[in-house]
């Protein structure tokens, strides 16, 4: 299995934080992907500022898609592995991020993590397949 699976599914059951990165204890969507990052590629490459739930909703800056592009690899298809960044609305700055469990055809899965639910393991439904804004792949894929 690929590495950065087994890492992120390695967080699935801990509980949501806003703003951590923390195993077991406390993480959002984005602290998800910088866990798996350091787990995985080792030091995080960039400082991360504080936000809000709602942050770039107000200026429409789309900075998770720029970061995303300046330390991820854009990809046509995802595989097991690889991030997607979702809008959670049509025409809204694209804010959430999973990780591909499983690509497969009939029933392909997610590990993301979301307020009241935690981390978890879900269906890439076609409703969360519309939001899909980028679709990326680690810079070091150590399987």
């Amino acid at each position: 299995m690929d590495k950065i699976v087994m890492a992120a599914r390695g967080w699935i059951g801990t509980p949501y934080q806003h703003q951590a990165s923390c195993k077991g204890a406390g993480a959002d969507c984005l602290g998800l992907l910088r866990g798996v990052w350091r787990e995985v590629i080792g030091a995080e490459p960039e400082p991360i500022p504080a936000y809000t739930p709602d942050w770039s909703e107000t200026d429409k800056i789309e900075r998770l898609q720029a970061a995303a592009a300046r330390w991820l690899t854009p990809v046509e298809q995802a595989v097991a592995g690889d991030v997607l960044l979702f809008r959670m609305r049509s025409g809204a700055v694209a804010k959430h991020l999973a990780i591909v469990a499983d690509a497969g055809v009939t029933a392909p899965k997610i590990i993301h993590a979301y307020s009241g639910r935690g981390v978890v393991l879900s269906p890439l439904t076609p409703a969360w397949q519309r939001r899909i804004a980028g679709k990326y792949r680690f810079p070091d894929r150590r399987n």
